[in-house]
């Protein structure tokens, strides 16, 4: 199905001001004839004919009216005559169109979730008199076939996914998309609004198996067969670009463009995410550690070296022995260290 723009549509002011002007006329036609059963002579050929015209056309003259539309910036209107589509209104204006032609969109009642944090009515009484307006098509919204060419938001609820090593992780996007060929939109797919949500959900669950949520060893992320240090949490600019190019992949065919997609939530998932904290902070204190003990090494040793070349106290090795071990005491310890003053000798 290929888009066709109809580009020389756009005359409705004049088609409104010609029918007004054809209705006016037809009223003084009518009441023309009307005088003529009120004379006593008889009602002449012409004044019945007068009277028909002006009755029929009183009657059928706002038929062409029904052919008008107005577009507001950024909307779309798809056109199908008895069945056939014969093209697709585009930009704002005032149109006339065969008062036969109908529009059609079916993704016009499908209102796609902008937040996962969006819940329905909170009691069932909302929820039923909701379900009925729906299956009713009484909302506002339903009539309206017109289709949005405007950059749109689609945030689909967290999904919980396994990553590479098997750890379950809740993650969520946000994708901004837009429909640039409204025929494949409309008769390509049955709901394009739909259809849009299941891509993201498939793509996002086939990208976030690749990687780990965190830098593993022996991982490869990029598929050249070379272990790298992707993750989850440390790229995801590169994740959240793969995720759109596999979404724009998914919906060529349905007429959509993904413009960009968002990593807007990642986390453990609530059954391991304790042990994982856990695991995080016990691989924190020891890279601390492991900075203490460097730290406390080297000032140690600086201190032997400036005692040595000042001459300030000669030390032999088991008095070196016991200030090494009381500087790494007071460096490394989790408190403050307390003084011991020795009035005697070592010895």
């Amino acid at each position: 199905m290929k888009e066709t723009i109809l580009t020389q549509k756009k005359n409705g002011m004049a088609v409104l001001l010609l029918t007004i002007l054809l209705y006016l006329i037809g009223i003084a036609v009518f009441v023309y004839g009307v005088m003529g059963f009120e004379t006593n002579e008889g009602i002449s050929a012409l004044r019945l004919t007068a009277f028909i015209i002006g009755i029929v056309w009183v009657s059928l003259g706002w038929f062409p009216l029904l052919g008008l539309r107005i577009l507001k910036p950024q909307e779309a209107l798809v056109l199908t005559l008895f069945g056939k589509y014969i093209g697709t209104l585009k930009g704002d204006g005032f149109y006339w169109v065969n008062p036969f032609c109908g529009s059609i969109n079916p993704a016009a009642t499908t209102k796609l979730s902008q937040s996962g944090d969006v819940a329905a009515a909170s009691s069932s009484l909302a929820k039923d008199l909701s379900a009925v307006v729906t299956a009713a098509s009484l909302t506002p919204e339903s009539l309206n076939k017109k289709i949005s060419l405007k950059m749109m938001t689609l945030n689909n609820n967290r999904q919980k996914i396994n990553d590479c090593l098997g750890n379950p992780i809740e993650i969520g996007i946000a994708v901004i998309w837009r429909v640039v060929d409204t025929a494949k939109a409309v008769f390509n797919v049955d709901n394009y609004k739909e259809y849009l949500s299941l891509q993201c959900d498939a793509a996002l669950r086939n990208i976030v198996r690749i990687y780990p949520y965190d830098v593993a060893p022996n991982v490869d992320t990029t598929g050249d067969g070379i272990a790298d240090e992707g993750s989850l949490r440390g790229s995801s600019e590169i994740v959240a670009a793969r995720i759109r190019d596999e979404i724009q992949q998914r919906v060529a065919d349905a007429g959509l463009e993904i413009i960009e997609a968002r990593i807007t939530y990642l986390a453990y998932a609530p059954e391991i995410a304790a042990v994982m904290l856990q695991r995080q902070q016990a691989s924190a204190i020891i890279d601390a550690r492991k900075m203490i003990v460097d730290g406390a090494v080297g000032m140690v040793e600086m201190a032997l070296e400036r005692l040595s070349e000042n001459n300030t106290v000669e030390l032999d090795e088991e008095r070196k022995a016991a200030m090494v071990s009381n500087l790494l005491v007071v460096l490394c310890g989790n408190h403050d260290a307390q003084p011991v003053v020795n009035s005697g000798s070592l010895y």
